[in-house]
């Protein structure tokens, strides 16, 4: 499955939330059941930004966001997306 995670991040704010997404996307990595993923910015709309995982299944994923260090550097990046669906199933 896949997690897409999209923010809207003013210019001013651009390179706070770049380490904010790298942390957070780190606090990710070392769960269990990650594969892979990156984070970046939009190249056509500078203050749009994504963070896209992909997990072994979804419970991993959940699991993942009850850990320690992600609801520390993760969860509060995270609550700042866009509110729409993230999560995927893929064929």
């Amino acid at each position: 499955m896949i997690a897409i995670a999209r923010f809207n991040v003013s210019l001013a704010e651009s390179a706070a939330f770049a380490n904010d997404a790298k942390k957070a996307y780190e606090a990710l990595s070392i769960c269990a059941g990650f594969i892979d993923g990156e984070y970046g910015q939009n190249l056509d709309e500078p203050t749009l930004w994504t963070i896209v995982t992909r997990w072994e299944n979804v419970g991993s994923y959940r699991r993942a966001l009850s850990a320690m260090r992600t609801k520390l550097e993760a969860i509060p990046l995270l609550a700042r997306a866009i509110d729409e669906p993230c999560a995927y199933e893929l064929n």
